[in-house]
């Protein structure tokens, strides 16, 4: 059986591209919202989990999300958590639930987010790269296997690099939208 399979690239390297949009979704330009905190994940119980499974974020007003941790003691780790993921939110500290202020959109805040949603970019260009060599790995044993000829060996990695290429082109133009509403624009 061949371990090259085209749809499965397609599907892996589309799927990039919608976890970059989800991700970049997170990236408010000045509201409050619960999915701001999505990517943060919290090391508890000995494992890395995410955020909505150790706490309920709501939006008590506009500018103000509100996290309350299931388990007081996971109150430091959550803390901890939300302040290293980069995202330039200083947690409160009241007791089980933690108050998050929605900084202004300074100058700086949104040269912060844009380099946020770049290096988001950054993660789904290697994602789809790493799409790509398992194709051309698999187009390699194949061949190897007697599955494909030389000529359709180059002829699918051709392909493969094309759909690289598109999809490379979708992650430049999501990230540069989200830059551009980021930045105001």
């Amino acid at each position: 059986m061949a371990a090259y399979d085209k749809a499965d690239l397609e599907r892996r390297m589309k799927g990039a591209v919608d976890s970059l949009t989800h991700d970049l979704g997170g990236l408010r330009t000045g509201r409050a919202s619960t999915t701001l905190l999505e990517p943060v994940t919290v090391e508890v119980y000995g494992a890395h989990m995410p955020l909505n499974q150790v706490a309920t974020v709501s939006v008590p007003e506009p500018r103000m999300l509100s996290v309350q941790v299931w388990d007081k003691q996971n109150v430091g780790a959550v803390e901890k958590a939300i302040r290293s993921a980069g995202l330039g939110l200083n947690p409160i500290n009241d007791g089980t639930t933690l108050r998050l202020p929605i900084p202004d959109l300074t100058e700086e805040r949104r040269k912060e987010l844009a380099k946020l949603a770049g290096s988001y970019s950054e993660k789904a260009k290697i994602a789809v790269r790493n799409v790509r060599r398992d194709g051309m790995d698999n187009l390699k044993t194949d061949e190897k296997k007697g599955v494909f000829s030389e000529d359709d060996r180059k002829r699918h990695e051709t392909e493969v690099q094309k759909l690289t290429d598109a999809t490379i082109a979708d992650i430049d133009s999501v990230a540069t939208a989200k830059e551009k509403e980021i930045l105001g624009k």
